[in-house]
This record gives C-alpha cells, structure tokens and sequence, in this order.
C-alpha cells in the first residue's frame, strides 16, 4: 500500500481502538490492541504521517526513534528497596519510570490532553539488550514495570533489513503480535501532499516529467545512492529561503539532499531553465491580464516541458496567493465569536476580556505543540489572532471607546481580505484566459483544471469567491470525459 492508504487504515484503527463503552471504558482492552507496525524504506513519510494523524484526529503524539535508547533509559535504571514479607525482611530490585512512559504523562499533565499515539520508529534496530523486553512491551504494553496509560495506542515503524544494516529481524511470536502494514513510495499520493504543503513548484513540475526520480535507492560502484520523499522536501525548503535570500542554488547545494548524481545533474538544469522561464515569461504581467501576443504564441509554440513549467510556476503562484487570503479570512472568523461576546455588553472590560483571550490562545498554542497535535494551519489562526489581539489592545488603550476601535479594526481588516479575494479571483480568471489562449485544448486545460479541483485551498476558494472561467472549463472537461465513456461504451457493445 502507499503512505495515504497506510494513514487512512492507521487513523481508522486508532479510533477504533479509542472507542468506548457504556460505563466509559475501552471496548478494546490494552493488552487486544495489536500495535501497528508500519514497514517501509526509509523517506517515504512514515513519520510525517503520524503526525497528520494526531491533528486530525485532535489527540497527542509523542515519539521516539529507537535506535537512541539503551535498556536502562526504557525499561528505566534499576534501584533497591527494601521490603518486608510475612515478618522477614528482603532487598528486592526495581526499576524506576522509563524516560519512554514518563514522556507520555509528562504530555498529558502538560497538555490536559488524555488520548494520543506513543509511536516508536525504528523498532526494529533496538539494541540487543533491549530486545527480549520488546515482547513484553508489545503484548502488554508495558516497559518494566510501568505500562502505557490507556488511551494511548501504539504504533511502530522500520526499515526493511535491505535498507538498513542495523535491522534486527523479529521472529515469528513478535510479528504475530503486531499489525503490520508494508508501505511503497507513490509519487500521486506524494504530489497531493506537495501541493497542500506548498512545495515549491520547480519540484513538482519536474517529477511531474520525471516520476522515476521521485524514489530512488540504487547500489552503485561508489556506494549507496538514494532520493527521497524527505529529501525532496527538505530541498524545497532551502531552495525557497535560497531565492529569498538572491542566493543561487547550484548542484553542490542540491547534492546535499539528493544523493545520485544523474538526478541532482537533471534536476539543476531543470532548475535553471526553470528559472529563465520565470523571466522571460513575465508571470506577473500574465496574472495582471496584461499579456503579450508575443508571450502567448511562445508558450502556444514551445514544447510540452516548457508548457508544464510556465503552467506549473502560474498556479504555485495563484495557490501561494489564495493560501494567504483563505488563512487571512480563517483567523477573522475565528475571531468573531469573541467580537460578538464584547459587543454590547456593558459588565464586560473589552481591554481585560482582549488581554483573556490572548493568554488562553497562548496557552493552547503551547500545549497543542507539546502534544504535536496542531497542524500548521491550526497554529497560523492562533497566531495571526495573537498578533491582531495584541494590535488592537494597544490602539484601544489610547480610546475612551475602546470596543468600537477593535471592532473598526477587525472590519477594516475584513475589508482587506474582501478586497484582496477579489484580486486573486481576478488573478485565476486571467490565469484560465492565457491557458485557453495558448494552450487551446491542450492537456494543459485539463491539466490546470484538475489541479484547481483537487487543491484544498483552491477548491476551498472558488466555492466561497467563484470563478467563472473555472466553471466553464470545468463543465467542458466534464462533458468532454462524459462523451469519451459513452464512446468506450459503444465500442464494448460493438466487440460483442
């Protein structure tokens, strides 16, 4: 399976596993629920997803790479205490906490947060001393002496022994333990979460035309080369901050993070022509509406690549642009509720109510990260509403009407994001204007309207603002496939 099925069948069992009865109590007892072990090469988002998980699910994470811990900072150091059975006295061995389980509590009591996922990556390259507890943990869910608090599930994770010298095969009574899942690279799955997380478009575009390069692990003459999920991530960071910065990115930079020569060479030539296409093209000028003829008979004329990559950096740039108002808009919504409770009522200080609820989303943003249970744009709404709040006190300290200044703010910045909507839906008209000049009915149609369809944010965007040009390509593409089935169909019919 690949990692979006492997999260979907993961999230499935863990609310299974969290499901309760009449009197409140777990329908599934600790010691039935068969941890997860999710088995995979290594970069194809095994831990990315977990995290995904937790926040969607609204519950805690806490983790740990394995291959860190010894048998003491597990199971915990051993410590004498001194007992006393039936009139006799006996020095008996016992363990403190491991730094594992105290984790879990220290979670809960941080964070108020009761249920979450205690996932072990790489499980299978624990030390040899720590082996044999393995069993015991994964059965009874216990280390030492100490067991897992219920409510939280276990998931593990780890390479094949292909992958990874230090792999310790489990025998036959610990995979019988275990709920094991093998997961496989898949670029289509790997390009939705791209696209949702904004990675930069020269990545994409190029692995749109290079799909074999997407996950690579090959032994050659001078050693191990191998390309990731993780890596191309990773680069996508660095090459942004890299343009920000007016620093050029060259093969020595790229050859940090993907290890095989052929890959980083195509990948830095792409790169590069990539780039001149952004001049040359005047991207600005194409989403303003106030493109060249001689602009659209260049990229009518230019081949597919160079297609793919001006379609390609137009929609990061539109997506970029709807990523910022939708965000914008998200924090004021979720701002209004407070707005409302102010308004009007005369027993409430708005100074000491704002100075409340600032503190309340500090306090959630803090714990909501402790337990690794807020997405990134959970934290953008917190903070954006921490930084309005913050504004909008210190203009309401100077006010003998202090509502009425936060309040003129909050409507002035709800005017801004109309406004600001309105530009970006103007920018998507002229984005589907220049691909229908240059493109005609080319796959770039189809290509932009997909994309716009089964982008979150895009998606998201047109339902709330519209676009009409989107509408009509849409419902030509859908007439389009509709007639292409009817003729399959008749072909079948004609073959009996």
């Amino acid at each position: 399976m690949n990692i979006g099925q492997a999260k979907e069948y993961i999230k499935q069992t863990v609310r299974l596993y969290l499901t309760k009865g009449e009197f409140d109590e777990y329908v599934i007892p600790v010691e039935r629920q068969r941890p997860i072990f999710l088995l995979g090469a290594p970069g194809v988002g095994k831990t990315a997803v977990m995290e995904q998980i937790a926040q969607e699910l609204g519950i805690a994470l806490v983790s740990y790479s394995m291959t860190h811990h010894t048998r003491q900072s597990a199971i915990g150091l051993p410590f004498i205490k001194h007992e006393e059975y039936e009139g006799y006295e006996y020095d008996v061995t016992e363990y403190t906490m491991s730094e594992i389980i105290a984790s879990v509590y220290e979670t809960m009591r941080d964070t108020g947060i009761k249920e979450g996922i205690l996932f072990l990556d790489e499980i299978n390259c624990v030390s040899e001393t720590l082996a044999p507890s393995m069993l015991q943990f994964l059965q009874y869910k216990v280390f030492g002496r100490h067991q897992v608090p219920e409510g939280w599930v276990i998931v593990t994770a780890g390479n094949p022994p292909e992958f990874n010298r230090a792999v310790r095969e489990f025998d036959v009574a610990v995979m019988d333990r275990l709920k094991v899942m093998n997961v496989e690279a898949d670029y289509r799955v790997f390009k939705e979460y791209a696209l949702e997380k904004g990675l930069h478009p020269a990545i994409i575009s190029f692995l749109d035309l290079k799909k074999e390069y997407f996950y690579l692990i090959e032994n050659t003459v001078n050693g191990r080369s191998y390309v990731t999920a993780r890596g191309w991530e990773d680069l996508s960071e660095i090459l942004k901050l890299y343009e920000k910065a007016g620093l050029p990115a060259d093969d020595t930079l790229i050859d940090q993070y993907l290890r095989n020569e052929a890959v980083v060479k195509e990948f830095a030539a792409y790169y590069e022509l990539y780039n001149k296409y952004k001049r040359d093209y005047h991207i600005e000028d194409i989403l303003k509406g106030e493109v060249r003829d001689e602009v659209v008979k260049r990229a009518s004329s230019a081949g597919f690549d160079e297609r793919l990559s001006l379609l390609s950096m137009l929609m990061d740039r539109v997506i970029a642009d709807v990523r910022t108002a939708l965000n914008d808009a998200d924090y004021l919504v979720a701002l209004n509720p407070v707005l409302k409770q102010l308004n009007g009522n005369a027993d409430i200080d708005p100074l000491k109510e704002v100075l409340n609820f600032i503190e309340k989303l500090r306090n959630d943003l803090k714990a909501l990260k402790r337990a690794s249970a807020l997405s990134k744009e959970d934290e953008r709404i917190k903070r954006s509403s921490i930084r309005f709040l913050e504004r909008s006190y210190k203009e309401a300290l100077k006010s003998d009407t202090p509502f009425e200044t936060i309040k003129s703010g909050y409507n002035s910045e709800i005017a801004g994001v109309k406004k600001r909507s309105e530009e970006i839906r103007g920018e998507m008209e002229n984005l589907f204007d220049f691909a229908a000049r240059a493109y005609k009915d080319g796959n770039e149609m189809l290509i932009l309207t997909t994309e716009m369809t089964v982008n979150s944010y895009t998606s998201r965007f047109i339902s709330r603002y519209g676009c009409d040009a989107y509408f009509k390509y849409k419902d030509e593409m859908m007439l389009e496939a509709r007639n292409e089935s009817l003729k399959d169909e008749i072909a079948g019919l004609l073959e009996l």
